[in-house]
């Protein structure tokens, strides 16, 4: 998201709190040519950040409508980081114990049938993409230890992420162990049970499903054969939660969309997962930062890769027009499709159904929504499902999970009345085989739409591409503050610090709880060679792509990262100026200074000192040792600085002396 970066954003630099970005800005210091990026703050004050410390600045992503800007020099940033970091240790705590819990639990390694496990992979009759086949590996791995697994299996809508729970639940029900499959919507649960079915067809497994969909009766036989262990796999809403409900031997809880369960059902879960395997899947892309935060809580499978011949969704913003709409309804029809229409309101669903059916007499029509009677409600999904009728006018219960590969056209009436992650959701039911999708975002023709559903509609229209879902997260995320992605009662507190530092402080939370060390931030070396290191305006002249690139320099852990930014720039842009080499030189000193824990380089005319922080690795008798040699190469002056005499003043003469210095510790 950084190098989304537009002028006037919000902006977190780590030191000195919330200002707005004004731009890349070049000056000349000592006569060295140097590019800065320009943050504005509270009473005009301005900063001028060196790009090789473009490190410490993050995108601001929260709620920025009541933000208010920190006063450069000032106490108010550092007083909401420590009420955020206190609110936080109570968190991190909680994480702790939790996960202290789980690790004092142990449970037989599930043995692994490769002869029938074969078959089952074999079964499958696309080829899996190389993140699937990650994620499965993954699995195996947890279900082959004596630990119960928690893993979380993220990846965007239509990714592959249902073949590679079924693939966990095969192999723990032939290790004669029960699966349960937990959906938020009755309808989701209807489409699993159609998916496990027709996926375990051969095998000799029991499935079963509970909703308001199955009658007394067969639920009551249903929980029967589940407690003398005749079923397998039972998938069902929070029914499952239900006193009644009791496994013979369950073995693997898997969980789709999580985050759309309430608070009360969410501890249930929790204290299941506490003895149980889990695997949860969820098609909210979570951003990287979120993945650090979790690094030995739970386990993370991202799913990035979309299927092979899988076309984006052509979206358009558009009036509603019943003239369009018959001529894209008569389209799809006439290439053997299916068209979702979505109106998301019961008391007008009915009249809207009438007005399609005017429009286009000879399509067959149905109407869903979740007040329905069940058996109404399950006639018109099983009828859309066997390609009995060509469109459903429904509300937005298809939202998750529906998979109808035959239809390939969707229309959102009232669009602008729908948050952003939802509108991606619904899109998401379209486009989910070989042949191009369309989606059509209605808005009313009367009616002057407001600015933030203006720019709702659309990101959603620009972002189309396979795998936009970690850009729409982002977006929701600036759009609505954190609320929908943390819960309310954190999101006050991700509001007023942004979303990757209130990340970045849990990960600090969690390293304290745990007696660990944590320095992010702790030191981010001053480097002063006066040498020109920048990316030229007449290399790169697109400032975004030229920020993305100082932050990418700004985050390499090793010469593999600098080395493939290298590559990609040579590929991209051609051969290297003079002024990038210096530049990627000062990425890797600032690394080693990093390493050795040195706080200040700074250039003379033939020599370079360094200042030591008191964490340095080099330890004090040494750096005496250094100053003592005959070759008087190395002086120490009173305060501390190191002096290191050079022939000639270039980046790769302070590195290479910054590894000697490393080899030293």
């Amino acid at each position: 998201s950084f190098g989304d970066l537009k002028l006037s954003d919000l902006v977190v630099h780590v030191k000195h709190g919330v200002g707005v970005y004004e731009g890349l800005k070049i000056m000349n210091i000592s006569g060295v040519d140097s590019e800065y990026i320009q943050v504005a703050y509270k009473d005009k004050d301005k900063l001028y950040l060196p790009v090789y410390r473009v490190g410490q600045l993050q995108k601001y992503s929260g709620s920025s409508s009541s933000m208010v800007l920190d006063k450069l020099g000032g106490q108010s940033w550092e007083k909401v980081k420590i009420k955020v970091k206190n609110h936080l240790r109570d968190i991190a705590s909680e994480l702790l114990l939790l996960y202290a819990k789980r690790s004092e639990v142990t449970r037989p390694k599930f043995e692994f049938d490769e002869f029938q496990y074969t078959q089952f992979e074999n079964a499958f009759p696309y080829e899996e993409t190389k993140d699937q086949m990650r994620a499965i590996n993954e699995i195996q791995k947890d279900l082959a230890s004596n630990k119960p697994m928690d893993r979380l299996v993220c990846g965007d809508v239509g990714f592959g992420k249902t073949e590679v729970a079924m693939r966990a639940a095969f192999e723990v029900v032939s290790n004669k162990k029960q699966v349960a499959v937990l959906a938020p919507t009755t309808v989701l649960t209807f489409q699993h049970l159609e998916t496990f079915k027709k996926r375990f067809h051969g095998f000799d497994y029991v499935i079963k499903s509970l909703n308001r969909f199955v009658s007394t009766a067969d639920a009551k036989q249903t929980l029967k054969e589940l407690k003398e262990g005749k079923v397998d796999i039972l998938i069902g809403t929070h029914r499952i939660f239900s006193k009644d409900v009791t496994f013979s031997n369950l073995g693997l809880l898997i969980i789709d969309e999580e985050q759309k369960f309430g608070v009360l059902h969410k501890e249930k879960i929790k204290k299941i997962k506490i003895n149980v395997d889990t695997l949860t899947l969820s098609a909210t892309p979570i951003p990287r930062t979120l993945n650090m935060s979790f690094t030995g809580l739970r386990d993370l499978s991202i799913i990035n890769t979309a299927p092979v011949d899988r076309l984006p969704t052509r979206t358009f913003v558009s009036k509603f027009d019943p003239e369009q709409i018959r001529k894209a309804i008569s389209a799809e029809i006439s290439r053997g499709g299916q068209v979702y229409f979505i109106h998301n309101r019961v008391q007008s669903i009915y009249g809207i159904a009438d007005q399609i059916r005017e429009i286009i007499p000879d399509a067959r029509i149905k109407v869903a929504h979740g007040q329905m009677d069940e058996h109404e409600l399950e006639s018109a999904m099983l009828a859309f499902f066997g390609h009995e009728i060509d469109v459903l006018v429904c509300t937005a219960i298809v939202e998750s999970g529906m998979d109808v590969p035959r239809a390939n056209t969707m229309f959102i009436d009232q669009a602008h009345m729908f948050g952003l992650s939802q509108l991606y959701q619904l899109r998401g039911r379209v486009g989910r085989s070989k042949t191009r999708a369309y989606c059509y975002l209605l808005t009313p023709k009367d009616r002057k739409l407001d600015k933030d559903a203006v720019e709702r509609l659309k990101i959603i229209q620009d972002n189309s591409a396979l795998g936009s879902g970690i850009k729409i997260a982002q977006y929701d995320l600036e759009l609505r503050g954190a609320g929908n992605l943390l819960g309310d009662d954190q999101s006050g507190h991700v509001n007023s610090v942004g979303y990757e530092m209130y990340m970045d402080l849990l990960n600090e939370a969690l390293a304290e709880a745990k007696g660990e060390e944590y320095s992010d931030y702790e030191l981010d070396p001053e480097i002063n060679l006066k040498i020109p290191a920048l990316i030229p305006d007449a290399y790169i002249s697109d400032i975004r792509v030229r920020l993305s690139y100082y932050k990418a320099l700004s985050e390499i852990k090793s010469q593999e990262d600098l080395d493939q930014i290298e590559n990609e720039l040579r590929d991209q842009f051609g051969q290297l100026p003079e002024q990038v080499v210096n530049l990627m030189g000062l990425m890797l000193i600032r690394r080693q200074c990093k390493n050795l824990g040195v706080r200040d380089v700074s250039a003379g005319l033939k020599n370079i000192s360094l200042i030591f922080t008191e964490k340095t690795k080099l330890k004090p008798e040494k750096a005496i040792e250094l100053s003592m040699r005959a070759n008087k190469k190395y002086s120490l002056t009173p305060d501390q600085r190191l002096n290191v005499r050079l022939n000639t003043i270039t980046w790769s003469a302070v590195y290479d002396e910054l590894q000697y210095l490393l080899s030293l510790v």
